[in-house]
């Protein structure tokens, strides 16, 4: 999928995403980015919500990890499974997360989980920036669950 069907299914499925103001600026086996205007997501003091900044690191991960799976004929669902987020510093415009792609041997075992348990699970790193600044960084491990007629 390219990058605006990637938007478009999000904003259906995950209404937030919409409401955030989320745009998908790049969506490969890759690299996933994600971005997000400062308006929709302010706090009281003026700068990024925390919950903003993790929902949109949660989703980079998820669209990285879901859509790979996807594009290799893997039929699944994908769920977050724990995360945990580090925030550098307060963002006060646009802020955007990137996900690279996932180192092979990780990627393997998530498959050979598939494959033989109908369930596999990775973990993923996400950078938030805003600006040229690192802002936040996000560790978040995801399942994913082989589709019953998949």
């Amino acid at each position: 999928m390219n990058p605006s069907q990637v938007e478009a299914y999000l904003h259906e499925h995950i209404p937030l995403s919409a409401a955030m103001g989320i745009t998908v600026v790049e969506s490969s086996p890759e690299r996933t980015v994600l971005e997000a205007p400062l308006g929709p997501n302010l706090n009281h003091r003026a700068t990024a919500f925390g919950g903003s900044i993790s929902t949109l690191a949660i989703l980079t991960g998820w669209v990285h990890v879901h859509f790979r799976l996807r594009s290799e004929g893997h039929a699944v669902h994908t769920v977050i499974h724990r995360s945990t987020v580090d925030y550098t510093a307060p963002i006060t415009s646009t802020f955007r997360a990137t996900c690279e792609r996932v180192s092979d041997a990780p990627w393997a075992r998530l498959c050979r989980g598939l494959d033989r348990h109908n369930k596999g699970r990775v973990h993923v790193d996400v950078q938030i920036e805003s600006g040229t600044a690192h802002v936040s960084h996000f560790r978040g491990a995801y399942v994913a669950l082989q589709e019953a007629d998949g």
